[in-house]
């Protein structure tokens, strides 16, 4: 028999509105919405609480942060699955892209910056997932770093059987895109990686060498990758409007992090989904002196939130968001629908008829969202 399961005495956040009401959840799937403030007998009492769809993570570097919670510490990458897994859903994310890095960089005079690890993470997560292990709903987002030496090579040891959601091309020479500024390059590579100040320049002319003799090939393999495995393409880190119709040209449909009001404009004329880092808008600013996010908002620039670094910003971001725009379902859409729908998950995102019940329940307490419980396929995982 299918299980019933009413959610009730909530402020559902709907398309476009918030409204009292409730929600009945049959097999997993909601198959009704309601309208109405009363508490339906043994039924799930939200309290007067908002009820939301599930978030949706399409870029978040979470799980590598529990690989290496520490310069040259390698956790057990198995415990560090469940712990990623874990923390996302207690922030409300029952969907998460997880996004692995393939292009490794081993024969950087011994540093080795960058070791392979993709094809490994991917069946270890895969193979949790399928075996029940875990709370929420993971897809694959492969992470090309053009500049690096076996980028083709790592690419080809994936294939359409592994559902690769996304493919994002990053291109993270010095001078340009995100680290514009070799300064913050370089405190960003030392801080995270423990690696020494001394020779850095040294290492900086090492990676131009990588883009100049490999990075076209590179590109080239990670569209032809992408096309082979069915997955949407995002581009990352633009920073004009050349680099965004270079982007468009590729068949790029997601706009990683754009680093100028330029390179957002020009998403927004390409038809291009802007994401931008909801640290970012917490913050109120980037850690990496790029564009803000709350004025890309504030110009209509923006169209989804990424989690990035921090899992809780994700909703933070939106009930920000929600805010700064005086309508909060608009705000939480950006991590709702709009993810959903740019990312090809036609099955959730919503609260409607038809969708899958992943819900998330929370209170605002002075411009900080508290989640209280989250629901996947209507059974609580957090």
């Amino acid at each position: 028999m299918t299980t019933a399961t009413v959610f009730s005495n909530a402020r559902l956040i709907l398309a476009g509105e918030i409204v009292h009401g409730s929600v009945l959840v049959e097999g997993g799937v909601i198959s009704q919405i309601n309208t109405g403030g009363a508490v339906v007998a043994g039924s799930v009492d939200c309290g007067g609480r908002y009820l939301a769809p599930g978030l949706i993570e399409l870029h978040t570097d979470n799980l590598e942060r529990h690989m290496q919670p520490r310069p040259q510490v390698d956790w057990p990458h198995r415990a560090a699955i469940v712990a990623h897994d874990r923390e996302l859903a207690g922030t409300g994310i029952t969907t998460v892209f997880d996004a692995i890095r393939v292009g490794s960089i081993i024969s950087d005079g011994g540093k080795r910056r960058y070791g392979k690890y993709a094809r490994s993470m991917a069946d270890m997560v895969a193979g949790m997932r399928d075996g029940g292990h875990l709370k929420i709903s993971h897809h694959v987002h492969l992470r090309a770093e053009i500049c690096s030496e076996t980028l083709a090579d790592e690419l080809a040891e994936f294939g359409p059987e592994d559902k690769v959601g996304i493919v994002s091309l990053m291109d993270h020479t010095p001078g340009q895109r995100q680290f514009r500024d070799l300064q913050k390059f370089e405190d960003y590579v030392c801080g995270k990686n423990g690696l020494s100040r001394e020779g850095f320049g040294e290492y900086i002319e090492f990676l131009y060498g990588l883009q100049e003799t490999l990075g076209a090939k590179h590109e080239r393999a990670t569209i032809e990758a992408a096309r082979r495995y069915g997955a949407v393409l995002a581009s990352h880190d633009d920073t004009t409007a050349a680099q965004v119709a270079h982007s468009k040209s590729l068949g790029v449909q997601l706009g990683e992090f754009p680093t100028t009001v330029e390179a957002a404009s020009a998403c927004k004329e390409a038809g291009i989904a802007a994401i931008m880092g909801a640290p970012n808008l917490v913050r109120g600013g980037s850690h990496s002196g790029n564009v803000s996010a709350a004025e890309l908002a504030q110009m209509d620039r923006l169209d989804i939130l990424s989690s990035d670094y921090v899992p809780a910003a994700l909703l933070q971001g939106a009930v920000q968001l929600g805010e700064l725009w005086g309508d909060l379902a608009k705000g939480i859409a950006t991590v709702t629908r709009t993810p959903a729908e740019r990312s090809g998950l036609t099955d959730r995102g919503a609260l409607a008829a038809g969708k899958r019940a992943d819900l998330v329940a929370f209170d605002i307490v002075q411009g900080v969202p508290i989640v209280d419980r989250v629901w996947c396929r209507g059974a609580r995982v957090a």
